[in-house]
C-alpha cells in the first residue's frame, strides 16, 4: 500500500504538467490535496511546476510537489521529461509526454522511509474552450519497476485573466486516490 501511495503522488504530480494558441512557456505556482482510499494518510503542500518550449512541437518540463500527510508522514515527489504537442485545429492541441519521476517519502515509524524512481507516460489534449478559458483532460501511467505501477486520470480547467496570467483547478483520479490543486500559471516568451 505504501508504493500505491507513492505511485499516486507521482501521477498528481504528473498531472500538474500537461498554447489560441496554446503556450507551453510558463511557471506556475500552487497548493494541492490529496485523499488515499484505502490508506489512512490524507495530505496537502505547495506543488511548482514549469515548461519551456524548444521548438514549435517540444517543449520540456519538471515538477516538484510536497505532501504534509497526517500520520506524521511528509512525501516529496518530483519529475523533469520531455513532451511532443501538435495542434489538430486551431483549437485543440493533442500532447504526449515522458518522464523520469522520483519519490520520497519519509516515514519515522516504517524504518526511516521510501525512495524510488521510475518512468511516467501521458498523454492528453488542451482544448480552447473561449477566448479565456482552456479545458485539458488526459491519462497518465507510471512504472515505478518492482515498486509498482498506477494509471490516473486528470482534467483541469485554466481561467486566463490576461496573455500572460492564468488561474486553474485541476483533480486527477486513481485506482485509490483523488487529489486536486488550484494553481497560478505565468506564461512567458509567446
Amino acid at each position: 500500500m505504501l508504493r500505491s501511495t507513492l505511485i499516486v503522488l507521482l501521477l498528481v504530480l504528473s498531472a500538474s504538467a500537461s498554447a489560441q494558441v496554446f503556450n507551453y512557456n510558463f511557471v506556475s505556482a500552487g497548493y494541492g490535496t490529496v485523499d488515499f482510499d484505502n490508506f489512512n494518510a490524507d495530505g496537502d503542500g505547495p506543488v511548482l511546476a514549469a515548461s519551456f518550449a524548444v521548438s514549435d512541437t517540444y517543449h520540456v518540463f519538471g515538477a516538484y510537489r510536497t505532501e504534509d500527510l497526517n500520520l506524521s508522514r511528509d512525501a516529496t515527489a518530483w519529475n523533469v521529461g520531455i513532451g511532443y504537442n501538435t495542434s489538430i485545429s486551431n483549437t485543440i492541441d493533442l500532447v504526449a509526454m515522458l518522464s523520469y519521476e522520483v519519490i520520497e517519502l519519509d516515514a519515522p515509524g516504517l524504518g526511516g522511509g521510501v525512495d524510488d524512481n521510475g518512468i511516467g507516460l501521458g498523454f492528453g489534449a488542451r482544448v480552447a474552450a473561449g477566448e479565456n478559458i482552456e479545458w485539458n483532460a488526459g491519462v497518465t501511467y507510471i512504472d515505478l519497476g518492482d515498486g509498482g505501477d498506477e494509471t490516473a486520470f486528470g482534467v483541469g480547467i485554466l481561467y486566463n485573466f490576461t496573455n500572460a496570467f492564468s488561474v486553474g483547478f485541476s483533480g486527477s483520479w486513481g485506482e485509490d486516490t483523488t487529489s486536486y490543486t488550484v494553481s497560478g500559471r505565468y506564461y512567458f516568451g509567446r
